[in-house]
């Protein structure tokens, strides 16, 4: 899609000229359906934009240095509650990164282990979701096929579901399915438990934490269209659009709307993805106020990849070619809407009051779960499966505020915060589930399934509210060589269809000691995790009995240094969790196992040189078993958790071409168990991506073409596991091609 420019070559054009003949019509393009899809907000945002824009009495200008810069939108070392870290170099990753109600923390100063992958590094790849981008990193792997329509991951060995993922800090915001890039700024990864740090994730999240920071209005503007094309046949064209006004240029807006079409690496299924995304923010000069809203949906039509069960198999078989389609017939529709509202305002200059309130809903109609077969015990592939015709809904109601201040006692100084946050959801599905009858397939050579019948109404099965008080004080000595956190949240759930209401007390202690500068640091930290209490199944004596929230308890040590532009991290640590086991005797779930992982994980990132950066890791795992029914699997490793990962990406600029510059990277996985009991193995994998980029000008705009090869050797291989004795099929050979123009 080509969008007319004005001006001669080397002259910006006016905020009048972009109105008249740059965006109008894409943004006519985009809300042609009128409010029947996401394209509409998008296209009325950037008229909006375009409109204030044509109306502004003073053109864009330069900002003098005697001038206030915006705090939020300029490029420094600065750290601020409002402001985003400054990137590290190489680009890939930035400075620090959100750890909470502690706000922007630079990784040398955290006493966690963190990353914030940056919207460079996503564009350079072609991610197209979140998951894509926690590829990059050694203790992260997935639970779902690639190409899913749901996206969960492992972290650390434990599991983190894609609903858990938080939307600038805020749980329940966050697309509930999967996160697409194209609105994403920073894909912040915290490792460990973090009840302390953001308050309770909706299913505990024992693992680490995944935020996602949105795009914001930038400092300067920024008129941009990526086209890409992906195998199969999909195509997308995506617009980035970013402007500021008034004398100041106080107000911005971005609007990020994307349209993408076509058949997927999946055998004859088709995708479609339509996206709606606006920021808006005004930056005064004691306050900040800001707007986030998107609209998201997605549709998978005739399939969907298949996660596999091993049932009473004893010996693994070959992973199927990846773009077989056993679910031919199958459709799927995910929505996802959110706004929500930010602010900050500086009581002084130590003190500052914070908070954010956002609203969020989520709905699926048809089978986004349950995409899986059984395979039969001949060991030939064949299998029984069925299909789900499911519908439900997740309504979100996230809020959070506090106060942060900043003062000394004799020579100790303080960063004090006090912090409030509350998730309000409600959900329901169609009950009951309806399911078609078993048919017999073969995951080599699919056959047509038998389709569910027509779904039942659907009703409400959750009201939910977690609510949490949260204080915490970062102590400094000895010039800021020694800092010490100690914090503690108290966290009440209350699930009012249940008549479940309780609460638990969380802690943090947090140390970091910088005694030779601050290019090395140790570390070390001891926090808790904390997860809603689970509900007795019908089949129990018990049943309907609900566990109060249990915690899971993380120990962690490690070194960071910086050499130059280079960043290193290297961390111990060991995470207990609760597990439940069965009293066969008297036929009841009990609270009373536990699973404990230690490991041991070294974290690279920046440039080695000018022309070389690098990122990636290794992590070492022992996920134990180490309080099972009657014992029979203690001592065993978890499923689907290998000892040993290795994610490592060179990106090199090629110094014979200007502008030319060739990635790689390679993904390792360790041998894993596929179930508890230890009798089936899956083989280790390792998976090779590469990619190219060049960055020109054609009639004096900027120009990036992008290209990238993920499995470019085309291996079939059994990735992860889903559940006990279950296993996901890693994702075929997948090139993506990218045209990026900044007009």
């Amino acid at each position: 899609m080509a969008i007319p420019v004005r001006g001669g070559a080397g002259k910006a054009p006016s905020a009048s000229a972009l109105a008249s003949t740059q965006v109008v019509p894409f943004a006519h393009w985009l809300s042609g359906a009128a409010c029947r899809s996401p394209r509409s907000a998008v296209g009325l945002a950037v008229l909006l934009a375009l409109s204030a824009a044509s109306q502004a009495q003073t053109p864009p200008r330069t900002v003098q240095p005697q001038e206030k810069r915006l705090s939020e939108v300029t490029v420094s070392d600065r750290q601020d509650s409002v402001g985003l870290p400054a990137l590290a170099p190489g680009a890939q990753v930035a400075k620090g990164a959100a750890l909470g109600l502690l706000g922007n923390v630079d990784v040398m100063d955290a006493a966690f282990n963190i990353t914030a992958y940056s919207e460079e590094l996503i564009r350079d790849q072609n991610a197209a979701t979140v998951a894509a981008v926690l590829e990059n990193d050694s203790s992260v792997r997935f639970t779902t096929n690639t190409g899913h329509v749901n996206e969960n991951y492992v972290i650390r060995g434990f599991d983190v579901n894609a609903s858990e993922v938080a939307f600038n800090g805020l749980y329940g915001l966050a697309p509930d399915s999967h996160v697409p890039t194209e609105m994403i700024e920073r894909v912040e990864l915290l490792k460990g438990p973090g009840a302390l740090l953001g308050g309770m994730a909706p299913n505990g999240a024992v693992g680490g934490v995944v935020n996602v920071i949105s795009k914001k209005p930038l400092a300067g503007d920024l008129t941009r269209l990526t086209t890409t094309f992906t195998s199969g046949s999909q195509l997308q064209e995506h617009v980035d659009v970013s402007r500021r006004f008034g004398p100041e240029r106080r107000l911005g807006i971005r609007v990020n709307g994307a349209l993408s079409s076509g058949e997927t690496e999946v055998d004859d299924q088709k995708r479609r993805r339509r996206l709606g995304a606006v920021a808006l923010d005004y930056q005064g000069d004691r306050f900040t106020l800001g707007l986030d809203a998107y609209h998201y949906k997605v549709n998978l039509d005739n399939g969907s990849p298949v996660m596999v069960s091993f049932g009473k198999m004893k010996n693994l078989i070959a992973a199927p070619d990846a773009s077989n389609n056993l679910f031919r017939g199958v459709n799927t529709e995910v929505e996802n809407k959110s706004v929500a509202l930010r602010g900050s305002f500086e009581l002084s200059d130590h003190w500052q009051l914070y908070g954010s309130l956002g609203k969020a809903w989520h709905d699926y109609a048809g089978q986004p779960t349950g995409t899986r077969v059984v395979l039969n015990a001949v060991g030939d592939g064949s299998a029984v499966g069925q299909t789900y015709n499911l519908q439900g809904y997740t309504n979100s109601t996230a809020l959070d505020a506090g106060l942060r201040g900043r003062f000394k006692t004799g020579d100790v100084g303080h960063q004090l915060v006090f912090s409030f946050n509350e998730l309000q959801q409600q959900s329901g599905r169609a009950l009951p589930i309806v399911v078609s009858s078993s048919y017999t397939t073969n995951i080599y050579d699919p056959v047509l399934p038998v389709l569910a019948g027509p779904r039942n109404a659907v009703r409400q099965e959750n009201d939910n509210v977690i609510r949490s008080l949260a204080v915490a004080d970062t102590l400094s000595l000895l010039q800021h060589r020694l800092q010490l956190t100690l914090g503690a949240r108290h966290q009440r759930v209350n699930q009012k269809m249940k008549g479940y209401d309780e609460s638990a007390v969380t802690p943090m202690l947090g140390l970091v000691a910088k005694p030779w500068g601050e290019d090395l640091s140790f570390y070390a930290n001891y926090i808790e995790g904390l997860s809603p209490g689970l509900e007795v199944g019908s089949t129990y004596a018990n049943a309907g009995e609900t566990f109060a929230p249990y915690k899971s308890k993380q120990m962690e040590a490690g070194v960071k240094w910086r050499r130059a532009g280079w960043t290193n991290t290297l961390s111990l640590f060991q995470i207990e969790k609760p597990s439940t086991t069965i009293d066969t005797a008297a036929n009841t779930l009990k609270l009373n196992g536990e699973q404990r992982n230690r490991g041991v994980e070294w974290n690279t990132f920046g440039a080695l040189s000018s022309s070389l950066r690098v990122l990636g890791g290794i992590t070492y795992l022992q996920p134990k078993l180490t309080s099972t029914q009657g014992g029979s699997n203690d001592g065993h490793d978890a499923f689907g958790a290998a000892r040993w990962a290795a994610n490592l990406a060179a990106d090199w600029d090629v110094p014979a071409v200007a502008g030319l510059a060739l990635n790689a990277r390679l993904v390792h996985t360790g041998k894993q168990w596929v179930n508890s009991a230890n009798t089936l193995r899956a083989p280790s994998w390792t998976r090779f991506d590469v990619g190219a980029r060049y960055t020109t000008r054609i009639a004096d705009k900027k120009v990036v073409l992008r290209g990238t090869v993920d499995n470019v050797f085309g291996r079939n291989y059994w990735a992860g596991a889903f559940a006990d004795n279950f296993l996901t099929v890693g994702a075929p050979r997948t090139v993506r091609i990218s045209a990026a123009v900044d007009f």
